[in-house]
């Protein structure tokens, strides 16, 4: 496990886009920490990253959001169960190709992939935060 601690959003942001680079497609990333955190900040830096300049958003209400079969990036909040992701076709973008950045994984963690990668961010202060990675 390594730790990068960031001042603010922008330094987590170039945190994440160099990040990007160390993922290759098929890898799923589970991106943990309290609301408010930053996991989607760090979504727009590993699409950055990947070279997608689209709004990153966090997906809340779709579930998924899928940038051209490059990123897909989920959010699991509103998720009670690893059956439920299975019955949206969730689960079979873990294997489509491309880098799969997951929020709130653990309600759904029955039905992930082994040998996921995990990030958690920990907020210390209003802009501070403390990115933990492996």
């Amino acid at each position: 496990m390594a730790v990068y601690l960031s001042r603010g959003e922008e330094q987590t942001l170039r945190f994440a886009q160099q990040y990007a680079r160390s993922l290759k497609p098929g890898d799923v990333v589970l991106l943990e920490g309290e609301m408010g955190a930053g996991k989607t900040v760090f979504a727009k830096g590993v699409a950055l990253g990947l070279g997608i300049g689209d709004d990153i958003t966090s997906p809340t209400y779709a579930y998924m959001n899928d940038y051209y079969g490059k990123l897909y990036h989920y959010d699991c909040y509103r998720l009670s169960s690893g059956a439920q992701a299975e019955a949206l076709g969730l689960t079979d973008y873990f294997y489509a190709g491309g880098i799969c950045l997951i929020e709130w994984s653990q309600n759904i963690a029955d039905v992930l992939p082994q040998n996921c990668k995990k990030v958690t961010i920990n907020k210390l202060s209003e802009n501070a935060r403390e990115i933990i990675y492996a």
